[in-house]
């Protein structure tokens, strides 16, 4: 060969590799695919249903969740799960390359990767998967993380408005952390609940499934009913919020999804017997409470029948309406707690009847001469006609009898109503 055809030659393949590596660079992806992943098996546990087996991992505020776990698992909506039984979870199972998430799953977006770490940390530490993934090389990859990242379910972990934690964390070896960073770590605390009452352990799981929609009567504009008391101003919806909270702290501590319809940030559970009187109330989802009756009364009913929806489509099959008011009446009537059902539903009217069998039971018990007069009756109110659940109207007392606002005036009376209200619907509903 001249030495003309060499150069020549030489310069072609210098092109060519350089040719190459420019295809390389702008053709193929800058990470390459990862493998195809597995998805993650769970057993369904005592009283499962779809939406509280994916609460338990996390993925339960995302649509794209719940149906990907029906495809996955080639079940019709609203299909009940058989106890023992494992199920696909919509959780990918990726092998970690040692080296970085974005390189594992094939990604560059660095934020992405930070939220998948994170979120297996957290699974770790719930106890949820036995090994750091750095450990046995096992990566998790919730479903939504890559194809609906935004929530669009309200969380059942956030009846009241809940806040996670934080806690300082370091960076780890192998990790896709520059820094050190501060992790939200996700605690039982309920800020809606008031400094004292924020912290709600789990005592158990018996309502875990049940989904409860707790409306106190009146607030914002309108306070309800008044009375008086050695000169101070008792007004209906202090004294029925403070009792619905408790009801809705109770429900949370016991594994329900519980929200609190009407709400006020700055007034928690009240030890105090003279609840000062506030205009500030609003309602679920920062919606300024109406002037109009008829407008507050559809505010409320839209945005249960709103929350319930989503919950029906995710399977749940347990909701119910709760609606606690303080009643009105001459100084002189007295009254016992009473019940009001709608008259054409049946669980309305058995709710009602549980809930009045049970206070029965508590007044033999705890007042002196053992009786109780308390009634159920069926009542064509907005409530219990609106709302898609069935639902249950409770009036606590007249606020205007002297001896009824003992009822709602004594700390230790307020606990007292919403724990047999409570054990009334445990009765009905727990597991």
């Amino acid at each position: 060969m001249s030495g003309l055809s060499a150069k020549n030659a030489t310069s072609r393949y210098r092109s060519g590799r350089a040719m190459l590596w420019l295809w390389l660079l702008f053709v193929l992806p800058a990470v390459a695919p990862a493998e195809s992943p597995r998805f993650y098996e769970a057993p369904a546990l005592n009283g499962d249903g779809v939406f509280s087996l994916l609460r338990r991992y996390g993925l339960d505020r995302h649509s794209c969740n719940h149906e990907q776990f029906y495809k996955l698992n080639n079940l019709k909506r609203n299909a009940p799960l058989i106890v023992g039984r494992y199920y696909k979870l919509p959780i990918a199972i990726y092998t970690f390359n040692g080296r970085t998430i974005r390189s594992t799953i094939g990604i560059d977006d660095y934020d992405l990767a930070l939220r998948i770490q994170h979120y297996n940390e957290a699974m770790h530490r719930a106890g949820l998967r036995e090994h750091d993934f750095r450990e046995d090389k096992q990566l998790w990859v919730p479903w939504h993380l890559l194809h609906c990242p935004e929530p669009d379910i309200p969380s059942p972990a956030t009846p009241a408005g809940s806040q996670g934690e934080v806690t300082s964390m370091g960076p780890r070896a192998g990790t896709d952390d520059k820094s050190a960073s501060a992790s939200a770590v996700r605690g039982r605390i309920f800020p809606i609940f008031g400094p004292g009452y924020q912290y709600v352990p789990l005592q158990d799981n018996r309502l875990r499934g049940k989904v409860f929609y707790v409306v106190s009567g009146h607030g914002g504009p309108d306070p309800g009913a008044l009375g008086k008391r050695a000169g101070h101003t008792l007004c209906e919806d202090e004294y029925a919020y403070d009792v619905a909270l408790r009801l809705v702290r109770m429900l949370v501590a016991h594994g329900a999804t519980a929200y609190m319809i009407t709400r006020d940030k700055n007034d928690g559970i009240r030890d105090e017997r003279l609840l000062e009187c506030d205009t500030d109330e609003v309602i679920w989802g920062d919606l300024t409470i109406h002037r109009g009756q008829k407008a507050r009364l559809f505010q409320r009913s839209d945005v249960i029948n709103q929350l319930y929806e989503r919950h029906r489509r995710q399977g749940v099959t347990d909701q119910l309406t709760i609606v606690i008011h303080v009643d009105s009446r001459s100084k002189k009537e007295r009254t016992d707690l009473f019940f009001y059902y709608h008259p054409d539903s049946e669980e309305s009217k058995r709710v009602a009847q549980v809930l009045h069998r049970t206070m029965a039971r508590k007044y033999r018990r705890y007042r002196a001469n053992g009786q109780y007069h308390g009634t159920v009756t069926a009542r064509d109110l907005h409530m219990l006609r609106e709302v898609r659940t069935p639902a249950v109207y409770i009036e606590l007392a007249n606020i205007r009898n002297a001896w009824d606002q003992r009822r709602i005036v004594l700390t230790e009376n307020r606990e007292a109503l919403a724990k047999w209200l409570y054990e009334g619907l445990l009765g009905m509903y727990g597991h």
